[in-house]
């Protein structure tokens, strides 16, 4: 890499409010010292969508260069979150799990007629959403993406290739001296 000042993110957590908030946290603490490339070491098995959606968003948003390495899974809504990067690596032996939104229903909540509908709508909108990051991240065809997270795909790194995910399958992380930052 060239001689910007590079800052790498291990996220090995799921993807929820309290993970984003430290990542978000770091990467504008790094910022304002001068980190102008993060390199997210991405291992997830994903989570809750909204959050996802919003790491998602930070990440391009941001005024610094963002590159993404899967060393290990890459699942559900993580897969948006690794779809951050400008340039995007994985690990030889590395998954991509790639599935529609679920809705977990906790004991004791009831519905009406108005607000399954709203449930079913949100859902909805959350997979267009992901449909839409991973079609304009990898060229796919919106209609060949939002099939493919309907039915739900699992790609190993020669095929994450082939689709689009990442643009080079390499086994290095880093190099010796690098700044590791775990958002644990």
């Amino acid at each position: 890499m060239t001689d910007k000042m590079t800052v790498y993110i291990k996220y090995s957590e799921a993807i929820d409010l309290n993970s984003v908030e430290k990542m978000t946290q770091l990467v504008l603490e790094q910022l304002r010292q001068g980190v102008e490339r993060f390199v997210v070491l991405m291992s997830s098995p994903g989570g809750n969508v909204n959050a996802g959606i919003s790491a998602y968003n930070f990440l391009v948003g941001i005024p610094a260069e963002v590159i993404t390495h899967n060393y290990g899974s890459v699942a559900s809504i993580a897969a948006v979150l690794f779809c951050a990067g400008s340039k995007r690596f994985c690990v030889p032996n590395a998954t991509f799990t790639i599935h529609g939104v679920t809705l977990e229903i906790k004991s004791k909540l009831t519905f009406n007629e108005k607000n399954m509908g709203e449930r079913l709508a949100s859902i909805k909108a959350d997979r267009e959403i992901m449909s839409k990051v991973i079609s304009d991240t990898t060229g796919n065809s919106y209609t060949q993406v939002d099939h493919d997270i309907l039915e739900g795909i699992v790609l190993n790194s020669e095929q994450a290739l082939e689709y689009g995910l990442v643009h080079e399958i390499k086994a290095d992380l880093f190099e010796r001296g690098a700044k590791v930052i775990d958002i644990t």
